[in-house]
């Protein structure tokens, strides 16, 4: 069957949909070694057979989107298309519409130190631009039905990646990680949220590998300012420790306002880092 019968932004308009969770967690959990600079990518080029068993898992949560394990690879082309090959592959398999969403995350991803939780590169955005921009192209080759322009700490990079989709007919949401009211780099969200409205690109905005307590602020500002459907795939409340390469797990699990998300306009909902498979099968009856 088809990996998808529809555009993404189709069924946005008229529903919810069942994001996976966190793809490094499930590897982990499979017995994956995830350690060095490129964390997923280091699997998915290793034992691309894991990958797919881990997005196999999410599809049969419940899943109705597929991230791809794209995040931290760098202008590795041939690794970029196997990951939605892979992704495709999982979603082929399901007995129902699964989309495929190729991951682009933020340059400070590929440095390994935590930057991606602080932003400021000292890049300028026509740098950044000419850093994503063969990434994309290597996505966007291999057919995926969507990019993921997630974990943007950064007004910056958000600006250099709508720069390089500009024109190319790409569809995308774009996620920043936040907490306290700002994006990670300090700015107003209003004002980070802002340089998406007018983009034809971009399907959805939103947040991701965040405090869920930081979700519904975000998701407001959001909606103020663009529009658009919106996304939320929080962490479980961890920090991420950099020196250590470890997260700090809060005292006891952040509850999860589902349904003021919803009320807020949030029609892609699932998990990042530290939500597994169980997670996002019981976060599919309440999106229903």
């Amino acid at each position: 069957m088809p990996r998808a019968t529809g555009p993404l932004a189709e069924a946005l308009a008229h529903r919810a949909v069942l994001l996976d969770g966190g793809l490094s967690n499930r590897l982990a959990d499979q017995g994956c070694d995830l350690s060095g600079g490129m964390w997923t990518g280091r699997v998915l080029a290793e034992s691309p057979g894991q990958v797919q068993a881990a997005h196999t898992a999410y599809v049969r949560a419940g899943a109705e989107v597929l991230i791809t394990a794209s995040y931290q690879v760098g202008h590795e082309p041939d690794l970029l298309e196997r990951s939605v090959r892979v992704a495709g592959a999982a979603a082929r398999a399901a007995a129902r519409e699964v989309w495929v969403a190729a991951s682009v995350g933020p340059y400070g991803a590929l440095l390994a130190d935590g930057s991606e939780y602080r932003g400021r590169y000292g890049l300028t955005e026509a740098e950044l631009a000419a850093f994503h921009r063969p990434r994309i192209g290597a996505l966007l080759a291999a057919g995926p039905d969507v990019l993921a322009l997630e974990t943007l700490p950064d007004v910056l990079e958000a600006r250099a990646l709508l720069r390089v989709l500009a024109g190319t007919g790409a569809r995308a949401w774009l996620t920043y990680t936040v907490a306290g009211g700002r994006t990670r780099a300090g700015q107003p969200l209003a004002e980070a949220f802002a340089v998406a409205a007018a983009a034809p690109e971009v399907i959805a905005v939103g947040v991701n590998c965040c405090d869920p307590a930081d979700v519904l602020p975000a998701l407001e500002a959001a909606a103020s300012v663009t529009g658009k459907p919106l996304v939320a795939y929080p962490n479980d409340g961890s920090v991420w420790d950099a020196a250590t390469g470890s997260w700090n797990a809060p005292a006891a699990p952040a509850p999860w306002p589902v349904e003021a998300w919803r009320a807020a306009g949030a029609r892609l909902v699932g998990g990042c880092c530290r939500i597994g498979p169980d997670r996002i099968a019981a976060l599919g009856p309440r999106l229903a």
